[in-house]
């Protein structure tokens, strides 16, 4: 289940960037508890202005298996960007997959999106399978494109188009 951040969240998503796979993919990082409510309040700010939505990964509403984002959204051309992670005990089990879909599917067929957009870096081999598995074609590799703690990555471009029959 997808649902907004709350306050009693901020000790998962602390522990989630204390994690060596979520660190390695992610730069900006919140180092105590008062930065993540202030990452929590911007993301509702971005809920109610309509700029993106971010989402805790649930087991039926309760334990945080991961993050879900939906960013850049621009109503006016119908495109926005999805992001995701999953804690360690979560991973290998299909949650980042079947939260991608979810989303996917909603943001394509009921809000009316017409892409979706879904970057990675190219030695992100997990989050390519999971991009692939649902349905986000490659289109590409985006030289020199993202910074990482060992320099910078060449990122892979995958998006869903609305309409397009997805390859799962």
């Amino acid at each position: 289940m997808l649902r907004p951040w709350e306050r009693a969240d901020t000790p998962a998503f602390l522990a989630a960037y204390q994690d060596d796979e979520i660190r390695r993919w992610h730069t900006r990082r919140p180092s105590n508890e008062a930065q993540i409510l202030e990452w929590f309040d911007t993301y509702h700010q971005d809920w109610k202005r309509e700029k993106g939505g971010h989402w805790a990964i649930t087991r039926d509403g309760g334990e945080v298996l991961g993050r879900i984002a939906l960013r850049g959204l621009d109503f006016d051309d119908g495109t926005a960007e999805v992001a995701y992670w999953v804690l360690p005990a979560a991973r290998g089990a299909g949650v980042a997959a079947r939260a991608l879909t979810a989303l996917t599917d909603w943001a394509l067929a009921e809000i009316g999106f017409q892409r979706l957009e879904l970057d990675h870096s190219t030695r992100n081999a997990a989050s390519c399978k999971v991009a692939t598995r649902c349905g986000y074609l490659l289109e590409g590799t985006k030289r020199s494109a993202a910074v990482h703690d060992d320099g910078r990555h060449d990122m892979h471009l995958h998006a869903r188009i609305r309409g397009a029959d997805p390859v799962r």
